[in-house]
């Protein structure tokens, strides 16, 4: 039996992992095929490129040479088509390409929603390189005072919005926040936490308008942004319009293909999909069957990396099922950093109750969610404060109570030596508040001690 070869489209962290894990697994040839960029790089570092912390070599991982000393073939180029009946891509410039296993990695993209002048100059989301360059040639550098765009508005309330909003704001810009619900993110966080949030967003600079969406975008007369007309009738001026809606797969290329869609690629638990030896991983990805506390498509970057560890496996002739455990995400609001274990609903019901807490000496805040009749502990958001991701897995894996897991929580203090008093504040709190009596660890026999 000849080398196999594997064909992966998509540099981004998914098609990576899986090409990078592959190499050490086996011997297959491997190919990766992007037409974003010839080699990998952090997509969640570009904002700091363009603040200028870092260049954009700073952002690539890996050494443009790594790739050749550990034989992964880079190609950049545009996949036109799939052939799967003869396992082969038509590409724009290579032209075919022919593979054994194929690996759809492609990513995502951000969500227009056809809106009338979304074709003008000054309209983009923040996802791609591309869209990264495209900012920086129409936004002023530090210190351009002359440059025509001063103003800015962000379509859509969540983590790409908050990202663009402090991108802009550093170059020195108005940053209009147009937010379609009554509070900000809120299909993703409890009301408490998006006051905060939304409060400390405005104290940076960004206006933020609740229960308001962008009915048109208006032309200036010569194909660029000039303002945009909202649904309460309000005109904004500005020559920026930032889309942050929220992301889709990218694959319309597979349209009219013989690989199932639905909103993102069809697969099961293996990440295969109906066609036999064609694969998906990452954001593109919709799992046929989600676990429970898991969403079909989950476009984040540890489930990315950790989609590409688990293929590479079964690539590599030791099939292995996806089981990502229990839902976890951070990322940061401006210097506030936000964490999420397990599931915490924007809203009590029922199945779940909400206990939120806030630190009355520091920017610091906690929603802690469990079910309200067996006690048992479902999640935790936390703003401000470190914590340990180890910790909550065990918790939540093995279905401990609220009360133990608050009991313990000295435990998940990442930054224990900084932050010494919140725990005890934090539990104090809970056990007035809601009643409920904390099981207090003990050091040499704690229950998430492995």
């Amino acid at each position: 039996m000849g080398q196999r070869h594997t064909v992966i489209i998509g540099n981004g962290i998914a098609g990576i992992s899986t090409a990078r894990h592959l190499r050490k697994l086996s011997k297959n040839r491997i190919t990766v095929i992007s037409s974003e960029t010839p080699y990998f790089f952090s997509r969640t570092a570009l904002m700091y490129v363009y603040m200028g912390h870092m260049k954009f070599e700073h952002i690539k991982p890996y050494e443009d040479w790594f790739w050749k000393k550990n034989k992964i073939d880079l190609v950049q180029d545009f996949v036109e088509g799939i052939d799967s009946s003869r396992k082969t891509l038509t590409c724009r410039q290579t032209g075919e390409i022919t593979y054994d296993d194929l690996v759809l990695a492609t990513g995502s993209k951000s969500s227009f929603f056809d809106w009338p002048g979304q074709d003008l100059k000054g309209v983009q989301g923040l996802i791609s390189y591309p869209d990264l360059q495209q900012l920086e040639a129409s936004t002023p550098a530090p210190g351009q005072k002359d440059h025509p765009v001063k103003q800015a508005v962000i379509v859509g309330g969540g983590l790409i919005g908050i990202e663009l909003a402090e991108m802009l704001l550093y170059r020195k810009m108005d940053v209009t926040l147009l937010v379609r619900e009554g509070y900000f993110w809120g299909n993703v966080i409890t009301q408490n936490e998006s006051v905060l949030i939304a409060k400390h967003a405005e104290s940076h600079g960004v206006r933020i308008l609740l229960n308001t969406e962008m009915k048109e975008i208006l032309d200036d007369g010569s194909g660029n942004v000039s303002g945009i007309l909202t649904d309460s009738g309000e005109t904004i001026p500005c020559q920026l319009v930032g889309i942050a809606t929220g992301v889709r797969p990218n694959i319309d290329f597979l349209k009219g293909s013989s690989i199932e869609i639905n909103k993102g690629i069809l697969a099961d638990e293996f990440l295969q999909t109906n066609i036999p030896y064609v694969y998906a991983a990452g954001d593109c990805v919709e799992l046929r069957n989600a676990l429970p506390g898991r969403r079909a498509i989950e476009p984040v970057w540890y489930t990315g990396r950790m989609m590409g560890e688990v293929l590479a496996m079964t690539l590599a002739g030791k099939r292995s099922a996806y089981r990502p455990g229990p839902w976890f995400n951070s990322a940061k609001f401006f210097d506030i950093e936000y964490q999420t274990y397990g599931v915490v609903q924007p809203r009590p019901d029922d199945q779940q109750q909400h206990w939120f807490w806030k630190n009355p000496e520091e920017n610091q805040f906690v929603t802690v969610a469990w079910n309200p009749e067996s006690g048992k502990f479902q999640g935790i958001n936390t703003y401000g404060i470190r914590l340990k991701h180890e910790f909550f897995d065990r918790a939540l894996q093995l279905g401990h109570g609220v009360a133990e897991v608050l009991g313990s929580i000295d435990q998940a203090n990442f930054d224990a030596e900084f932050y010494k008093k919140w725990p005890g504040e934090l539990k104090k709190a809970f056990v007035q508040n809601t009643g409920i009596i904390i099981q207090q660890e003990k050091k040499r026999n704690s229950i998430f001690s492995k």
